[in-house]
């Protein structure tokens, strides 16, 4: 048996720590030392109890850590302990019409995952110790800190979402939201030869948009963002749209932004889900695709590991703050406000 100890979300607005037992390393399992792990906004919802999930629960899918020790038939050559390792943990069945169908990111069974004996539910990287597949492992390079390392599971979903935009060089594209995710859309879309205008009302979250490459960001609550878009674009409307905020309500109004043969995605998960209004005559006519983006495919986890591994995609900046595993309550309590970027719980 291996023990490990978790920090999970107990109630509303607590959390509690857990002293756990699970079994032995299964054949092709690392057993990895979690360094640091990254409150994502699934983490932060179940503690504000936006979400409602069984409790307690061991939230942490954002994670880096070092490798310990190897289960039978896991390659020692690969990963020998002591690898400085990101992790992905969404891992998929491979069996179902999803995954078989190149589409593993919308796993059947990932949205069930099992969790393993002797642990409580959830992705579980809130530990100081992690059981994952060998395959599920990505080296980091001695450049990049267990910390920015972390940001490689968030940075994988955006560039799954940017793949989906299929942006063009020299293109138009509208970010709404400038929390971790619009950030990362903002680099990637610059990347990709775009021009990009951030609508964010947090002018802070506009600075570091600009910071970060924006070509304009502007304040929704302050000019019509419709209106400004369609100056910007000298009526034209933007190639692609992608909003990254929670709010059912600006689904229509990144519809409203989208020209003609452009693409809108819908990257963020909505709480709650309510029903949007948009023209299905538009739609036809100007050949607008309205899709979505959840979670990253194996190659857009390598992709973003090697983005960040290069150097060409830097996290410092979306980085506010530390805590150690002890101080958990006060990690999530900083998470969960507003100006808040990523906050990093370490080891």
């Amino acid at each position: 048996m291996i023990r490990v100890k978790a920090l999970a979300v107990t109630a509303p607005k607590q959390t509690g720590f857990f002293d756990l037992e699970t079994p032995a390393l299964g054949f092709g399992e690392a057993l990895v030392r979690v360094r640091a792990v990254a409150l994502c906004t699934l983490e932060q919802r179940v503690f504000q109890g936006v979400i409602k999930l069984p409790l307690p629960f061991v939230g942490g899918h954002e994670v880096a850590g070092e490798v310990i020790a190897l289960g039978a038939g896991a390659d020692p050559t690969a990963f020998p302990p002591g690898t400085r390792v990101a992790v992905r943990l969404f891992y998929h069945c491979g069996l179902c019409a999803a995954c078989r169908s190149g589409q593993s990111n919308m796993c059947e069974a990932a949205k069930h995952k099992p969790v393993r004996e002797g642990l409580l539910p959830g992705p579980g990287g809130l530990m100081d110790q992690v059981i994952v597949p060998v395959n599920m492992l990505f080296k980091i390079d001695d450049a990049i800190s267990y910390e920015q390392a972390s940001l490689t599971e968030p940075l994988a979903c955006c560039v799954h979402s940017i793949n989906r935009a299929a942006i063009r060089l020299g293109e138009d594209v509208v970010v709404i939201g400038g929390g971790v995710m619009g950030q990362f859309h903002v680099m990637l879309a610059k990347l990709r030869g775009a021009r990009v205008l951030m609508s964010e009302p947090l002018e802070k979250r506009r600075e570091t948009a600009l910071a970060l490459g924006a070509d304009r960001a502007i304040d929704p609550t302050r000019e019509d963002p419709v209106a400004a878009v369609g100056a910007w674009t000298g009526g034209e409307r933007a190639g692609a749209v992608i909003n990254t905020t929670a709010d059912a309500g600006v689904f229509a109004q990144a519809f409203s932004m989208v020209g003609k043969g452009g693409r809108l995605i819908q990257y963020s998960s909505i709480h709650p889900d309510v029903p949007a209004s948009i023209s299905p005559q538009h739609t036809h006519a100007w050949e607008v695709t309205v899709t979505g983006s959840v979670s990253p495919v194996l190659e857009d986890f390598a992709t973003a590991n090697r983005l960040l591994n290069l150097g060409i995609i830097k996290v410092d900046r979306l980085i506010s703050a530390v805590f150690p595993f002890e101080e958990g309550q006060q990690a999530f309590e900083t998470a969960v406000r507003p100006e808040t970027m990523r906050v990093v719980v370490t080891r």
